[in-house]
């Protein structure tokens, strides 16, 4: 790491610890939908009664009702018949996941279009978790595509940091590295924050942790290996030999899944990326 990238890894990490950093607030309908979803008595109603409030996203939610995921005998024409079928768990995941979207947005072009690009690369790998997970696993394939959509969710506040700085504006090498440095620790604590899941909160530093040594496939597997697929023809992870992850094993995958395996999945995997577009 450059001398001037590991002075700003250092700013913002001290940033962190004084708690001077502002970390992202979720998203106002994200919360709703995760507080109505939380309640045990809370009804199918409640639900429909705050997601509707947003017609983007009722638009969304009834797309993905109606995608090759989802789809049933019956063509899904209304939210009502869209929470019925995805369930509340299913439909408070996939929400809290697309309100997060508005997060990934900047002011200046440079990081706008930098916001755009993590927010489009943790698309593609949550849609892979979740077809993974439905197939390799007995955890939840919501759950799995949205630790795919937040393990990235430490690079905001330094993107944020960055539109700030000219050094970090003008070089975006040194940005990389900053980003690579630090990303990991903020999101922990942004989604330790936001209350997250215990399973999810520690994705954004477990999924690099390619020698992790655990008793069986949790979610941040999924996610590391959905980032090494997503990844698999860029020269961002040539040096690593799949072989030596064990994501791979305790998921029964074969490291080479690129093969006759992944062509079998890759119509699913496909739909399911489309689902978080």
């Amino acid at each position: 790491m450059n001398s001037v990238a590991e002075k700003v890894a250092g700013q913002i990490i001290a940033a962190i610890d004084a708690d001077k950093l502002v970390l992202p607030t979720m998203p106002e309908m994200a919360l709703k939908v995760r507080e109505v979803s939380e309640d045990v008595d809370a009804s199918i109603m409640q639900l429909n009664e705050v997601i509707s409030s947003d017609a983007a996203l009722t638009a969304r939610i009834i797309k993905v009702a109606n995608s090759p995921l989802f789809r049933g005998a019956r063509e899904i024409e209304d939210l009502n018949m869209a929470l019925s079928r995805l369930g509340m768990q299913t439909t408070s995941n996939l929400a809290t996941g697309l309100a997060m979207e508005q997060m990934f947005q900047a002011t200046s072009d440079i990081i706008d279009q930098r916001m755009r690009e993590v927010w489009s690369k943790s698309s593609e790998i949550a849609g892979i978790c979740h077809v993974l997970c439905k197939h390799y696993t007995k955890l939840r394939p919501d759950q799995a595509a949205l630790a795919g959509l937040v393990h990235q969710i430490g690079v905001l506040p330094i993107l944020s940091f960055a539109e700030e700085s000219h050094t970090l504006m003008n070089d975006s090498m040194t940005l990389d590295s900053v980003i690579e440095q630090v990303h990991p620790t903020i999101g922990v604590k942004i989604l330790t924050t936001w209350e997250f899941p215990k399973e999810i909160r520690n994705i954004p530093v477990d999924y690099l942790d390619f020698s992790r040594d655990i008793p069986k496939a949790d979610y941040a597997d999924l996610v590391t290996v959905g980032m090494l697929q997503s990844y698999a023809d860029s020269d961002k992870t040539q040096h690593i030999d799949h072989h030596d992850v064990l994501a791979f094993v305790r998921l029964g995958l074969d490291p080479d899944i690129e093969s006759a395996e992944a062509e079998d999945l890759s119509e699913e995997m496909e739909a399911a990326m489309a689902m978080l577009q």
